[in-house]
């Protein structure tokens, strides 16, 4: 899979949720390093204006492997809703994979852009 493709499919999966209704706009951007590496941010608001800020550095030569990334959901006034990521913290918290999530980091697996929208979309804003 080339870079191209997989921004395609991010932009797809942006495109398949925002006929639910719950997404206002949304920005996808590129920074190709080569055709099999680089950077794909997405900003993604919802109808209540919180904003999805979706960051992967990404390298499919061999398989996807997200070097690094951050799926940071923040309500309307900038406050942090959850934020997942791989960013390494001091002191160390044993683990790479995490989520933000009330103050807490738990471990968590690098999650999709679709797993990530949904859980928003479920949990966030359709149950106001």
């Amino acid at each position: 899979m080339l870079l191209p493709e997989y921004l395609q499919d991010s932009v797809k999966v942006i495109d398949d949720y925002s006929k639910t209704g719950f997404i206002v706009t949304s920005e996808v951007r590129i920074d190709l390093r080569t055709e099999k590496i680089g950077v794909i941010k997405s900003t993604i608001v919802f109808t209540d204006d919180s904003k999805l800020f979706a960051t992967e550095y990404i390298d499919l030569r061999y398989k996807i492997e997200k070097f690094s990334y951050s799926f940071h959901f923040q309500d309307k006034d900038g406050n942090l809703i959850f934020r997942y990521d791989n960013a390494s913290h001091k002191p160390d918290s044993g683990f790479k994979n995490h989520k933000h999530f009330k103050g807490v980091l738990c471990r968590a697996e690098a999650p999709e852009l679709r797993d990530v929208l949904e859980e928003i979309i479920s949990n966030f804003l359709r149950t106001k």
